[in-house]
């Protein structure tokens, strides 16, 4: 009989976990916002509840380590950016800074950590470079061993006057890590080697150039084909390849906007993700519509736009998928409101449920899905 009752609790309590994940707020701390907030989501309801905070500067992206016990954070700063280290406690949810490291560069923007939990890649916007910096046992950072500058510009003189790093995001299998260089127009591929001490190689022909003006920021892995999407913020449009998981190299077949096509004002497109399904691709607009729009991926991954719809509020940064795909979360750094919208798991269209978590400054957002 207790075995029977401890067995159940356990049953229990992992069905509870999982529709309850935990969520992670990054912000930008302008004397509103106290730092990283921590909430807990409801996947059956799409009620968050809040749970701890702690305070931290400009933590405008976040990485959740592999197996949900450290949290790394970016001090985006036009001078001296960091990289800070924290570690999670999931029975309690409370954060604790454990160390911040020198980003080797300015304005970091985007940080990203390998499964094998040893390597944390940071993307350095102002500065455009990037940098690796090594994991600790503890899961403190050590000061980064490999700094990669790049250089150029691009056809907007306003934005793309140097090279400007916007992310830097894994392969599925991990052999590589791509770099997308708003300034240049170019999605940079290196090969990472995680148990080497200079961790990346990079690449002689690897090297994707969009249209000039285009200004790539983020991209999306499709989690069962061989396809990647690339988000510009400039042009507002979404460019997709096939991308050869053994070489890295990169084929373009797909060029599509984000707005429909009497749209005449800046999109300024900041996110993309696509559904744990793989049927549905997002992306948001901040620019001079604040909307996001909704694509359907086909067989042969081209998309089709399904829908262009109003985030609710203002210069949506950031956005996430609820674990379960049920819900998607919208983070308006403007309006001070994270939107909660439902995901109609036949079409992939959006609603807005009517619930918000009200956060100052909010730019980023993560859940702890394991």
């Amino acid at each position: 009989m207790r075995w029977n009752l401890t067995w159940l609790f356990i049953l229990i309590s992992f069905s509870c976990f999982s529709q309850e994940p935990y969520l992670f707020i990054g912000t930008y701390t302008n004397g509103k916002s106290k730092g990283i907030y921590v909430y807990k989501f409801n996947t059956k309801t799409g009620s968050a509840t809040s749970v701890s905070s702690i305070e931290a500067k400009n933590p405008s992206y976040l990485s959740v380590s592999n197996d949900g016990k450290f949290l790394y954070a970016t001090d985006e700063e036009q001078q001296g950016g960091s990289v800070g280290a924290y570690a999670f406690e999931p029975t309690t949810g409370q954060l604790a800074f454990l160390n911040a490291q020198s980003s080797q560069g300015s304005c970091p923007c985007y940080v990203s950590e390998d499964k094998t939990a040893k390597w944390v890649f940071v993307a350095n916007y102002c500065s455009g470079s990037l940098a690796a910096l090594p994991v600790n046992t503890d899961g403190s950072l050590a000061p980064a061993m490999q700094v990669i500058r790049q250089f150029g510009k691009g056809a907007d003189t306003a934005r793309q006057e140097a090279a400007h790093v916007h992310s830097t995001i894994f392969s599925p299998n991990e052999r590589f890590l791509l770099e997308a260089n708003l300034g240049t127009d170019q999605e940079h591929v290196y090969i990472f080697h995680p148990n080497e001490k200079i961790p990346l190689i990079e690449p002689f022909d690897s090297v994707a150039t969009l249209q000039p003006g285009s200004g790539p920021r983020h991209i999306a892995f499709h989690p069962n084909k061989s396809d990647v999407y690339i988000l510009s913020e400039l042009s507002g449009t979404v460019d997709a390849f096939h991308f050869n998981s053994t070489s890295g190299k990169m084929s373009h077949f797909q060029r599509i906007r984000t707005t429909p096509e009497n749209f005449k004002g800046f999109a300024g497109s900041a996110d993309i993700h696509i559904h744990p399904d793989g049927k549905f691709l997002y992306a948001t607009n901040r620019g001079t519509s604040n909307t996001i729009a909704v694509f359907e991926i086909r067989n042969d991954g081209r998309l089709i736009i399904k829908q262009v719809i109003s985030v609710e509020g203002k210069h949506p940064r950031n956005f996430v998928i609820d674990p379960g795909g049920h819900f998607l979360l919208i983070a308006n750094r403007d309006t001070d409101n994270i939107v909660i919208f439902s995901i109609d798991q036949a079409s992939g269209l959006l609603k807005a449920t009517g619930k918000e978590i009200s956060i100052p400054n909010p730019v980023c957002l993560k859940f702890l899905e394991n």
